[in-house]
């Protein structure tokens, strides 16, 4: 039996590899057509049982291309199948800490972008910076590799060494970084006092998220903070239960979001009771790399008039993913549902629009959003 864990709305690509069974020469038997799982495991007996070289039959190969193809017929780029090794990787990571060197990437324009950089972690030792883009992991060219599998050769071991090659952002040549990977915990949340604004990051929705974001909403008040800032730019999503959370600090009542389900049925996310909630005004600064959980929290935000989304559009994830364990370890991750917004706003592939469209990036985006607060507009 496989395991089945919380949902997951994370902008994850999917690995793309086309399986194809076709009839040769004249060693071909003509058999009525037939659908499903009994023509997959007939192509495999006869492939264990006739193939003329034996040894370039491996199972784990051709179970994993069976898969990915099955996938990648489908078309849907948020989902996957995961190696057992991916698996848990993926899995650590949600839940707040993973051996690795403190990024985390995403792609962009068919290349594998570094989106944010962990403090004190070995990347930023090294020198990698957001923006770099990735070109070589181990001296190995990564052209047409997927992101899982890009993650998977930087990600290893505690105290093992990894070489990176990389584009910073700007420049011409690459650069070559060497780190020595360590258990990382993987902070969700970064808070700091602006003068009277708060500044509140959330980097992913993880296991640990509302625990480390319910102290800072007490806080506030004894902090005498008069705004918020909250960072979701390059937050590319995780449980979508734990973004509703998060919400319903800033929204204390109503609905959240709205889930349909492949059935057709809708079920209704709406505020949890009891957390920790504040109504300081609110600027909510977004890019192309806010995704998913990150979208659920700004779109309630914006439905509700209850804080000004500034940046770039988002990325436009509005699908839920839920993520199976296979008999082997390995994992599937598959599109369940859709979801809306509070006023039933779809925005798989349109990605919400921001009220104001900024044209700066990095600390500019931050300081407009804290002269914005500063001048006492009401959001």
């Amino acid at each position: 039996m496989f395991k089945s864990p919380k949902f997951i709305i994370s902008s994850l690509l999917v690995i793309a590899i086309i399986l194809a069974f076709g009839c040769v020469f004249f060693a071909c038997e003509s058999r009525t057509a037939v659908s499903g799982p009994e023509t997959i495991n007939q192509a495999w007996d006869l492939l264990l049982n006739h193939y003329v070289d034996q040894s370039k039959l491996n199972s784990d190969n051709m179970t994993n291309a069976a898969i990915q193809g099955i996938l990648d017929t489908i078309g849907d780029p948020h989902m996957a199948y995961m190696t057992p090794a991916e698996y848990n990787q993926f899995t650590e990571s949600l839940q707040g800490q993973y051996a690795g060197i403190g990024t985390v990437v995403s792609t962009d324009n068919d290349t594998i972008v570094i989106i944010s950089v962990y403090i004190n972690s070995p990347a930023e030792k090294a020198g990698a910076k957001a923006g770099d883009v990735i070109m070589e992991v181990n001296g190995e060219s990564i052209a047409g590799l997927s992101l899982d599998q890009v993650v998977a050769k930087v990600r290893g071991p505690a105290d093992t060494t990894v070489t990176l090659q990389v584009l910073h952002k700007g420049d011409t040549e690459p650069v070559t970084l060497q780190m020595t990977r360590t258990t990382l915990p993987i902070p969700s949340v970064y808070y700091t006092m602006k003068g009277t604004i708060a500044y509140i990051g959330i980097s992913q929705f993880t296991e640990r998220t509302e625990t480390e974001i319910a102290p800072i909403i007490t806080q506030l008040k004894a902090a005498k903070a008069t705004g918020i800032v909250l960072d979701l730019r390059g937050n590319t999503g995780g449980y979508l239960d734990i973004a509703v959370q998060v919400a319903s600090n800033f929204i204390p009542t109503g609905v959240i979001a709205k889930v349909k389900n492949s059935d057709g049925t809708t079920q209704i996310y709406n505020a949890v009771e009891g957390e920790e909630t504040t109504d300081l005004p609110m600027v909510v600064l977004v890019d192309h790399y806010t995704a998913s959980g990150s979208e659920v929290v700004s779109g309630a935000l914006q439905d509700y008039g209850r804080a000004l989304i500034a940046g770039t559009i988002t990325y436009g994830k509005g699908s839920v993913n839920q993520l199976y364990q296979l008999d082997n370890g390995s994992g599937l991750y598959i599109t369940i549902a859709r979801w809306l917004t509070p006023h039933d706003r779809l925005i798989e592939g349109q990605g919400i629009i921001p009220d104001f469209s900024l044209d700066i990036t990095g600390t500019d985006e931050l300081q407009w959003a804290i002269n914005y607060l500063s001048s006492n507009h009401s959001v």
